[in-house]
This record gives structure tokens, C-alpha cells and sequence, in this order.
């Protein structure tokens, strides 16, 4: 099956290849692109009285009116549809190829004037065992910008490295971090209804929200293989098969 024109082309794939990532703007389906925010919403409130419930500001990477990482699978049918759509799938085949698993899903929310940033880092890195890399598509629910704490990227040809480094834990905020160089990155500064797509070997971090609006992303991460646990016994995440060999599992 070859790549569709529709939202992607074959200069996609090759930037993909070369520095690991594509971008693209204001590609979203404004009716997908209100389901995700009206969702995001729900989650954010649940999460809010958990940490009622608990009586806590902190839970996992959660701060309580600053930023946010909760999961819509298993809880929205919508989002769910999202994730499996003929849309998701074409972009995730240009860059992984002719078999697309979904593998995982969240929101990364930065309150106003609140956001705390997020280190240098490999999503692979958050994996400490081999695997095969797979793409995350970060997909901007609200304009983003340097000052709401857009997501900065590393190509390859800058990082020096496409493979997955160590990655060390910072004390103070809890992050993995895996990048200790000079370069700032270049930041993705796209309207709402964007789609960053990366490689997991990629190197990518964000800064602060210091706005007094709310920045918003739904991430979604699809792998060429089921990404298994260490031992190979069960998947470790999801492991749903959306394309196998060019045609779609219904």
C-alpha cells in the first residue's frame, strides 16, 4: 500500500527517515479536534477528585492545577474511535510502514500561568529495555507557542545519535532526562488541530505555559510491532492492530 496524499507524502516519510520527525499543520478534523478537547476536560475534573479523594496535590507526574498526563482508553469510545480512524492510521503508516499497532495514548495538559516544563527526553527512554522505536504523534488540541510551552524537537543530525541513551531521574521534578547539551531545539509553533510526529529515539522537551490559558495536547503513539514487557509475556502498554501488511483489521 502506498502513502496517501491525503495528509502525508512520500517527503514526509523521507524527513522522517533522515531526522525523525514531520509536521503537520492544522490537520485535525475540526469535529475530532472538539471531542478531544471536551474529553480532555472530563479527565482533568475526574483526576482533580482523585487527588479530593486522596487528599493530595500530587499523583504520579500530576500537579494539581499545573500539569496533567491521564489516559482516555477505556474510558471514551470517541477518543477511541480517534485513535483507530482511517486518519491516525495513514499518518502512523507513513511513518512506521505497512503494520500499525496503537501502543499508547494521554493527555499532557500545562495549566495558565502554571505549566511546569518537561526535560530533554526519549520516549524510548522511559522504556529501559530493548525495543523497537516507535512514533508519537503530539497533537496540539490549542495553539501552541514558546510562551504556553510548546514542544521543542532535536533532529537526529543535532543530537548526534538516533539510538536510545540512558536516562537519569531529576529529584526535584520527577522527570527522565536523558540530554545534557547546548542545543535548545527548534520549537513547533502551530495552530490548533496540528500534528507533531516524532521517533521515539528523538530527543524533544517543553517549556513552561506562561500564559493565562490553558495548552492543551492529546498524545498518541502507534508501534510496527506489539511492544511487549520485559520478560515477552504480555504487551506493556496496548498492543491493538490497526494495519497488518497494508490492510486495515477491522
Amino acid at each position: 500500500m502506498t502513502v496517501s496524499a491525503l495528509h502525508t507524502t512520500s517527503e514526509h516519510a523521507h524527513q522522517f527517515r533522515a531526522e525523525g520527525f514531520f509536521v503537520l499543520n492544522r490537520i485535525v478534523p475540526p469535529g475530532d479536534l472538539d471531542t478531544l478537547r471536551g474529553e480532555c476536560q472530563r479527565f482533568i475534573d475526574e483526576r482533580d477528585r482523585e487527588m479530593d479523594r486522596l487528599g493530595v496535590d500530587k499523583l504520579d507526574l500530576d500537579r494539581r492545577g499545573s500539569r496533567y498526563f491521564v489516559h482516555a482508553y477505556g474510558m471514551s469510545p470517541a477518543v477511541e474511535r480517534f485513535l483507530s480512524s482511517e486518519f491516525m492510521v495513514q499518518i502512523a503508516q507513513t511513518a512506521l510502514g505497512d503494520t500499525v499497532y496503537l501502543f499508547n495514548e494521554q493527555y499532557v495538559v500545562k495549566a495558565a500561568e502554571q505549566g511546569m516544563p518537561f526535560s530533554w527526553h526519549q520516549d524510548s527512554g522511559f522504556i529501559d529495555y530493548p525495543h523497537r522505536p516507535y512514533l508519537t504523534c503530539w497533537i496540539a488540541l490549542d495553539d501552541v507557542t514558546e510562551a504556553n510551552g510548546t514542544v521543542y524537537l532535536l533532529p537526529y543530525s543535532r543530537a548526534g545519535t538516533r539510538d536510545v541513551v540512558k536516562h537519569g531521574r531529576d529529584e526535584e521534578s520527577n522527570d527522565l532526562v536523558g540530554y545534557f547539551g547546548h542545543d535548545p531545539g527548534d520549537p513547533v509553533i502551530v495552530p490548533a488541530g496540528s500534528i507533531a510526529c516524532f521517533s521515539s529515539t528523538l530527543f524533544h522537551r517543553s517549556g513552561p505555559n506562561t500564559t493565562d490559558r490553558v495548552r492543551r495536547v492529546y498524545v498518541a503513539q502507534y508501534s510496527a510491532e506489539p511492544i511487549l514487557s520485559e520478560d515477552g509475556s504480555q504487551p506493556l502498554r496496548l498492543a491493538e492492530p490497526l494495519l497488518v501488511e497494508g490492510k486495515r483489521v477491522s
